[in-house]
């Protein structure tokens, strides 16, 4: 199959920052603290490590500060003295100072001194945030100092390029965008940078180098480690930190595979995945969920960015309670299928839709869309229902919905357990109108978060997935 890709076109869990912690998929209790996980590495005579938990609220984003006064030392020298400082020094200080500004809008949000009609009206505000007020923060401070380096070793196809269209092209998008570096947040200087990004694309690798039908992905993990071999040897960066400030990206179901060819890439990297499942080892502490993007063309159609559904007479805008249609992939599916395919009108169940009709109509034409898993937890029908303002109906299990963090997405979607599929029509019909149209307007607030521009604009998806790295950058200190 060819693929359109785009050529070149001591250690301590010292602030922990998260805008919630009760992610539905996890087996943890809402009020339960989500920390960084321990970084294991088989040198352990490199690194201390020191565990710090708090609780914390689900209603608002904290920064833990230390229970010493060494933040304080840091920010308030007295003018009198001078210190002279590491390039590493003075990146933690700023981190500090992010993290100081960040709690304090939350606290300002709490205590209702923050008003989100005081805010612009491109900027963020309303109940599909966890915290609008502290998200607004964190993304500022993000665009004041943030930066990234990415390695320049190797060559494309497998390294620095990506698929631009079809299933995987947040993958190569995202590639191909921070190698532009058009938005200023890549950096040339390595001793400049909060994290380092390696540059391998998983769907490229495949692409190239697996046999079909082989399932041997060794050639896979042999081109994963030996990128980690190069950089870690070249550059002191990746043993200063046995990985912590270092990720990854991908876009293809096997991402969780390569990850696994070095144990400190799997285990103390930042992973950047589609397939963000937690029964796989995914962990949300400290990898990040990528919405899965499919642009058949490489390009986003028109169509599915108008503001509003295409005019139909009032009797015929959505008319069906909710569609589907897809191929028998994974164990979900199957279900589905079996219980509403072709058995009620107004549920628009398909395994393969006839080519006489259009998907996206559908979509524009239905309530509700629905995104059961395939043989992986990402679906790109969230997306797509997103984009054709139809509230996603989510079938998965042990899936960590991108951008988790930030949104509420109980807000805008429906989340289903799989041994709800036969009682599908049931709960959707005790959706009342008003409920509906509260989730049909967060559908309409979030669907600029998960558009993909070019270039890059402001709170894009792009940015979005850049901010969710810069999060779990913020969860680390380094001294």
């Amino acid at each position: 199959m060819f693929l359109l890709y785009c050529p070149l076109l001591f250690l301590s869990c010292f602030a922990i920052l998260f805008f919630t912690a009760d992610i539905a998929t996890l087996p943890i209790s809402a009020n339960q603290f989500i920390s960084t996980n321990t970084l294991r590495s088989s040198k352990p005579q490199m690194i201390r490590l020191r565990n710090r938990r708090t609780a914390l609220s689900s209603e608002e984003i904290r920064a833990v500060l230390p229970a010493d006064n060494h933040t304080t030392a840091l920010l308030q020298t007295a003018p009198s003295t001078v210190v002279k400082r590491s390039a590493a020094q003075l990146l933690e200080e700023g981190l500090t100072r992010a993290r100081m500004a960040i709690r304090d809008a939350a606290a300002a949000s709490s205590n209702h001194n923050f008003s989100s009609s005081s805010m612009s009206s491109d900027l963020p505000s309303g109940e599909i945030y966890r915290n609008a007020a502290a998200f607004h923060q964190s993304y500022l401070e993000m665009e004041k100092r943030f930066k990234v380096y990415v390695y320049e070793e190797g060559e494309p196809p497998l390294i620095h390029a990506g698929p631009c269209k079809d299933i995987y092209t947040t993958e190569g998008r995202f590639i191909h965008e921070l190698e532009l570096d058009q938005t200023g947040f890549r950096t040339r200087d390595p001793a400049k940078a909060h994290v380092y990004f390696m540059p391998f694309s998983v769907t490229m690798i495949v692409t190239y180098l697996y046999r079909p039908n082989t399932y041997d992905l060794s050639p896979l993990r042999h081109i994963v480690a030996d990128y980690v071999r190069v950089v870690s040897a070249k550059y002191p960066f990746w043993n200063a930190t046995l990985g912590a400030d270092h990720f990854m990206l991908s876009c293809h179901d096997w991402g969780p595979h390569a990850s696994r060819a070095d144990p400190l890439l799997f285990n103390n990297s930042i992973r950047v995945l589609c397939n963000a499942n937690t029964s796989e080892g995914f962990d949300p502490r400290k990898d990040v969920s990528l919405p899965e993007i499919n642009l058949r063309t490489g390009e986003l159609s028109p169509r599915l960015l108008m503001s509003t559904s295409p005019p139909e007479p009032p009797d015929q805008r959505r008319r069906f309670l909710a569609f589907f249609a897809g191929g028998l992939h994974g164990p979900i599916r199957p279900l589905l299928l079996r219980h509403w395919k072709a058995r009620d009108r107004d549920l628009q169940v398909y395994e393969y839709l006839p080519k006489d009709l259009d998907y996206y109509s559908f979509m524009f034409k239905s309530r509700y869309c629905l995104c059961p898993s395939g043989y992986e937890v990402a679906s790109p029908r969230i997306v797509e229902a997103i984009y054709t303002e139809c509230v996603p109906v989510i079938i998965s299990d042990h899936y960590v919905l991108p951008f988790s963090d930030i949104f509420r997405w109980d807000n805008f979607s429906v989340s289903l357990a799989v041994s709800d599929i036969p009682r599908l029509k049931e709960i959707l019909m005790g959706i009342g109108e008003e409920e509906y149209r509260r989730l049909r307007e967060g559908v309409k607030a979030v669907k600029g978060h998960f558009v993909l521009n070019q270039p890059p604009k402001r709170f894009d998806v792009f940015h979005m997935i850049l901010h969710s790295i810069w999060l779990r950058r913020l969860n680390i200190r380094l001294s």
